[in-house]
């Protein structure tokens, strides 16, 4: 890079859900490089302090985030954060959403209730999201609007249904949150 070439701009995306819902996946679905990734294996000391309840045969987790990151032009770059999932882990999303311009809320429709503390979190910190509903291998329980009315979502807040481990899905996702995110008026200032 010469002196006369500006770095380019970048933009921050916070990447929030309940545990086990597929943060990491979908980080490592969407990024160019090898994702940066905090998983460490489940030990004794998750037993009654992390809910396990339908997470299947998950045996790690994320302890810190996932990082991972996007080159939309020579001018743009999106670095994606992973927040941890499991409660213990939350007081790190104060820090991790500095500087982040939108979030993306992944939802299991098998455990919705894990949402909710995400949603939450963007809506008190007037961050613009959007939800993925993920469908591991196809499941999915509800329809999109059973899900937009169980989580209580704005109409405003877009929701797509799909794998997180599937790039076109992912791409698709942060395309809503961009498209979104320019639909909202600029704030005057």
């Amino acid at each position: 890079m010469t002196s006369s070439q500006a770095a380019p701009a970048a933009v921050k995306i916070l990447i929030a859900g309940g545990f086990g819902v597929g943060k990491t996946t979908l980080v490592g679905a969407v990024s160019e490089v090898a994702p940066l990734r905090t998983e460490e294996f489940l030990t004794k000391a998750s037993i009654g302090v992390d809910d396990l309840a339908g997470v299947g045969h998950k045996d790690t987790t994320t302890v810190a985030l996932d990082f991972g990151r996007i080159t939309v032009s020579p001018e743009l770059v999106v670095y994606l954060f992973g927040t941890p999932g499991q409660e213990r882990f939350w007081f790190m999303w104060n820090d991790l959403v500095n500087g982040a311009l939108g979030g993306v809320v992944i939802a299991d429709t098998r455990r919705l209730e894990t949402s909710f503390a995400s949603i939450d979190f963007f809506e008190s910190r007037d961050i613009p999201f959007v939800v993925a509903i993920n469908c591991f291998h196809g499941h999915n329980t509800r329809t999109a609007d059973e899900v937009r009315a169980a989580l209580d979502l704005d109409p405003h807040v877009p929701l797509l249904v799909g794998d997180v481990r599937d790039r076109p899905f992912g791409r698709d996702v942060l395309l809503a949150l961009v498209e979104h995110l320019m639909s909202l008026p600029v704030a005057a200032g």
